[in-house]
Parts: C-alpha cells; sequence; structure tokens
C-alpha cells in the first residue's frame, strides 16, 4: 500500500489508522467534518470534498459515523423510537458511506487491487441479533452493509481488483462508546487499527462485498 484516503480521520479509529499508516511509510490523506467542513448527510458536501481530491488510492477508509444524534440514544425498546431518529442514523451511517464511494470511484484505480472499506457494527447483522433493541443504530448499519454489499457486486464488473467490505473493529476506547461499554472488554484505537490493518492487507477482490471482524471472521449478514 502506498497511498490511503482516510474518511473521519480526526475521529478515534480514524486518526489511530492515519497515524498507523503514515508510520509505515504510506501517503495519507485525510478529510473530516472539523477540518474540511465535510458533511456527510449532505451529498453536495462530500462531492465536492471528494472531487477536490487527486487519485488514485490503495485504500479508501470510511470511519465516520455517530451512536447518538442530537441526544437521541439507542433505544431499550419499541415506545423509545422516532422517526428522526431513525432517518438520522440512517443518513449519517448507512447513506453516507455509500455516497462517499459514489464520488470515491475516480479515486480507485482499475488496474491494480485496491479498497474500499467502511466501518460496521456487529449489531447491524440481522442473523446476530439475539437482544434486541438499539433499532435505530441497528438499522442504520444494517443498511450500510446491505448498500455496500450491493455495490460490490456491481463494481466488480467495473473495478476487477477491488474488495469493497464492511468491517467491524470490536469494542474501542473512545468517546463514542464510554457509556455504552459496559462490561464489553475493549481496545484502545491503535489496537483497533492494526488489527483493522490486517485484514485489509489480507483482503483480495475475491473478498468483495463481506462483512468480516477485526479478527477476519466473516459476521452473517
Amino acid at each position: 500500500m502506498e497511498t490511503a484516503l482516510i474518511i473521519g480521520d480526526t475521529g478515534g479509529i480514524g486518526a489511530a489508522i492515519a497515524e498507523t499508516l503514515r508510520a509505515r511509510g504510506v501517503a495519507v490523506t485525510g478529510l473530516s467534518r472539523s477540518r474540511d467542513r465535510l458533511d456527510m448527510t449532505d451529498e453536495a458536501s462530500i462531492e465536492r470534498a471528494l472531487g477536490a481530491l487527486d487519485g488514485p488510492f490503495d485504500l479508501i477508509f470510511v470511519a465516520t459515523g455517530a451512536l447518538v444524534i442530537d441526544g437521541a440514544e439507542p433505544e431499550k425498546a419499541l415506545s423509545a423510537l422516532s422517526s428522526k431518529a431513525l432517518a438520522d442514523q440512517y443518513a449519517l451511517n448507512a447513506i453516507g458511506p455509500v455516497l462517499a464511494l459514489k464520488h470515491a470511484l475516480p479515486l480507485l484505480p482499475r488496474d491494480r487491487p485496491a479498497v474500499f472499506a467502511a466501518l460496521s457494527a456487529r449489531v447491524g447483522s440481522i442473523g446476530d441479533n439475539r437482544l434486541g433493541g438499539w433499532y435505530s443504530y441497528r438499522a442504520a448499519k444494517a443498511g450500510l452493509n446491505a448498500l455496500l454489499h450491493g455495490a460490490a457486486i456491481e463494481l466488480a464488473r467495473s473495478h476487477r481488483h477491488l474488495a469493497c467490505v464492511c468491517l467491524y473493529p470490536g469494542t474501542v476506547a473512545t468517546d463514542f462508546t464510554a457509556k455504552y461499554a459496559g462490561r464489553h472488554p475493549t481496545v484502545p484505537p491503535d489496537k483497533a487499527a492494526a488489527r483493522l490493518l490486517a485484514v485489509i492487507e489480507g483482503l483480495t477482490p475475491a473478498d468483495t462485498g463481506r462483512f468480516y471482524d477485526y479478527a477476519g471472521k466473516e459476521i452473517p449478514w
């Protein structure tokens, strides 16, 4: 890997991945809301930010997302569900990343291996859902998984060397998870980054359209 684009490079995981790659000699370009005014809920903003870049990139990694939006906490029951929370979660955690892929296509090489990866979550697995709750966040991550799986099928025809995947980083010790980690074991961002990069480095085009955890184990849809 020689070049990488990290979308969301000022967040806990995104920053750790960018730092790890730079330490390995990779030329890293970053985009963020705080520095570049990138709004992942606004397609015009995504198009502007990505259209200003010159590729190609061997890796494009989307590390954006939120668990709590406008104070809406993960729901414990149907009675807590609201249409706004559902729409907000879907806009940021599902629509944003797939629009990033749409506008990043000119930045992905067609003649050599490359990876497009987006952070997903195990709770986005419908097959692995045994606890219920967290309706909005679960639905958004399940939507992300479905959108990138479908895109991977299409891009296998136009970008034959591309692996387009969803990745679950585990429970990472960041502000994102601080209130919700509970008794789940957490890992620091630098360890999470190293584990995710190990998975990414092992991907081939045969892996496109799949959903993997931090150990490279496939997660059911």
